[in-house]
């Protein structure tokens, strides 16, 4: 007789994952990591001022005008289509803006090397606050109480681990 086979629970990431990518692909990116790793494709100085709002991606020429310029009607199924590049639209902090204007082609040039084809042609700049959560600051150790800690520690002989433990101890005492 056949056991029924358990049922393993998912991955958060295939969970997740379905319900971001689809946010992102309605904001116009194909992938997720332009906006998860903005950092690292346009680096630190750039990243400070600015992050990814969306892709805006032309619109492919209708059949009646491409008849009219004279070009053969291509088709995204085509061997040789390739989609036309689109626009990064960029929120910038006010004052970075003009900064980041120019350095519009080392963006471009970043981002495309990232994706690995010819993806942004050009940059459009929204000047509003950038959204990032504020950072929260480290708490402070009471020095008295990772004393306290210090001293019961005995039997640690290394100096810095028995301070570094004290520490610790302090902290989860005063959570």
């Amino acid at each position: 007789m056949n056991k029924p086979s358990r049922a393993f629970a998912k991955p958060l990431r295939e969970l997740l994952g379905k319900v971001v990518g689809d946010t992102f692909k309605r904001q116009g990116f194909a992938s997720a990591e332009l906006v998860t790793r903005w950092t690292e494709i346009v680096g630190a100085e750039i990243a400070a001022y600015s992050e990814p709002i969306k892709m805006q991606w032309p619109r492919p020429p209708s059949p009646s005008m491409r008849a009219a310029s004279g070009r053969q009607d291509t088709n995204r199924h085509d061997p040789g289509w390739e989609r036309p590049p689109g626009t990064l639209i960029l929120r910038v902090e006010g004052p970075a803006a003009i900064e980041i204007q120019h350095l519009a082609n080392v963006i471009c040039e970043r981002v495309n090397r990232f994706l690995g084809w010819r993806a942004v042609e050009r940059i459009a700049l929204r000047q509003a606050p950038l959204r990032r959560a504020a950072r929260k600051s480290r708490p402070v150790i009471d020095p008295a109480a990772a004393a306290t800690i210090a001293a019961g520690l005995s039997t640690v002989a290394d100096e810095d681990l028995k301070q570094a433990l004290a520490r610790l101890g302090a902290a989860i005492r005063r959570a």
